[in-house]
């Protein structure tokens, strides 16, 4: 989780396309390592190293926050707020979730949990980090940039820049969802066959 969350922060500074960070490819394998944990060991093990994750998450946050960049500090208190928020609140939550659909077939808990859990994350983060209706909270941190009008993925109905940055979030950590079903399977009848 710790690799996770370290990776994630450094590439998240690193576009992919118009529309995406290096990051967004990261970030969703830690919804991968909490179900794991899950499946694995239980729903405590899985919060253990949700808290985890998030201590790591906010030493990097201090560590952005001191290195000081041509448009200010690598991470602002608004991205860090908003990070730390979602990851630990989606994070919990689809621990919760994974618990509660244990019992079912063996993929339903890790992508139920997982794209519910991203949606709340996705949601969350940008909407701390860009969205100009907490500017009043975040005087000092200027995120007009975010907030520029164009159409949506360049393509749809306007909306601000941020919001095409969260949908492009959100369909690949759906696409990911997806994809992560295959190592979890493999960990899972590797180290427990019977559960799987």
């Amino acid at each position: 989780m710790a690799l996770i969350v370290v990776a994630s922060n450094i590439l998240v500074q690193f576009l992919l396309g118009d529309w995406l960070t290096w990051g967004a490819v990261t970030y969703p394998f830690a919804f991968l390592v909490t179900d794991l944990m899950n499946r694995l060991y239980g729903a405590q093990a899985a919060r253990r190293i949700v808290l985890a994750g998030f201590c790591v998450g906010v030493i990097c946050s201090l560590i952005g926050s001191q290195i000081i960049l041509e448009y200010g500090p690598a991470v602002t208190l608004r991205v860090a707020l908003g990070s730390g928020t979602a990851f630990l609140i989606a994070q919990l939550l689809d621990v919760s979730i994974f618990d509660k659909l244990r019992g079912n077939a063996w993929w339903t808990a890790p992508l139920v949990s997982s794209l519910i859990g991203s949606v709340l994350d996705t949601t969350i983060f940008f909407t701390i980090a860009f969205s100009a209706a907490l500017t009043p909270i975040f005087p000092s941190h200027d995120v007009a940039w975010a907030n520029e009008v164009l159409p949506l993925l360049g393509i749809g109905p306007q909306a601000p820049l941020w919001v095409s940055l969260a949908v492009a979030d959100s369909g690949l950590k759906f696409g990911l969802s997806l994809v992560a079903l295959l190592p979890f399977k493999a960990v899972v009848a590797k180290m427990s066959p019977k559960i799987a």
